[in-house]
């Protein structure tokens, strides 16, 4: 996967939970998630981009290391 600002994407589909690694060193958990949006994501031409207009601002997340 080739991106400026995500360095690896991950996806539980038994719990629709999408966890995007960020360059940057944080990594978050988005919930509920679906399938569909975790396909196009991993499709899309700029990861980046599609983070920004269809996954941030969306749905609900959290950072993986706090509680």
């Amino acid at each position: 996967m080739e991106s400026a600002s995500i360095a690896s994407i991950g996806y539980d589909a038994a719990v629709g939970t999408l966890e995007v690694e960020f360059r940057s060193g944080g990594v978050y958990h988005y919930y509920a998630v679906p399938r569909e949006v975790h396909r196009a994501f991993l499709a899309a031409d700029s990861h980046g981009r599609f983070f920004r207009t269809s996954i941030r601002d969306r749905y609900p997340c959290r950072r993986a290391d706090q509680p």
